[in-house]
């Protein structure tokens, strides 16, 4: 999610605690619901854990990666999508699973920094690269 309103470039990111406790900054995320395809998804679980409404502009690739729950290992395929803010309160009271523990706006070009995965980067990376073309 991309705040073009003004002149600097700012990103929705959250936060959550990890399984260690430890605080880690990432992309919003989650999964289909009911009928939803990956595109109404993307914009509803943003919404539901940055408060920013938005349009997609353009797909910017995805991630798979595995972990284990309980015992069991579990392959997860992430989608992600550039959206710009249309509207909403930076928040996360509304995120239904309480996962998100703190949301903000980071400048685009301090986004890769701040991120805590390597592979959020690398889609930091192009929508930083495809945003351009969106303006």
């Amino acid at each position: 999610m991309v705040d073009t309103s003004d002149g600097e470039l700012k990103v929705a990111i959250i936060a959550r605690l990890n399984r260690g406790g430890r605080l880690e900054w990432c992309l919003p995320k989650g999964h289909p619901e009911g009928k939803e395809d990956n595109q109404q998804a993307a914009v509803r679980e943003i919404a539901e854990e940055t408060g920013i409404e938005g349009d997609i502009l353009a797909p910017l690739g995805s991630i798979d990666y595995w972990f284990t729950v309980s015992g069991h290992r579990v392959h997860k395929t992430v989608h992600h999508y550039l959206l710009r803010a249309t509207g909403g309160e930076l928040t996360i009271e509304n995120d239904p699973d309480h996962e998100a523990v703190d949301v903000a706006w980071v400048p685009i070009k301090e986004l890769a920094r701040k991120l805590s995965f390597p592979n959020e980067r690398r889609i930091a990376d192009l929508a930083r690269d495809v945003l351009p073309e969106h303006l």
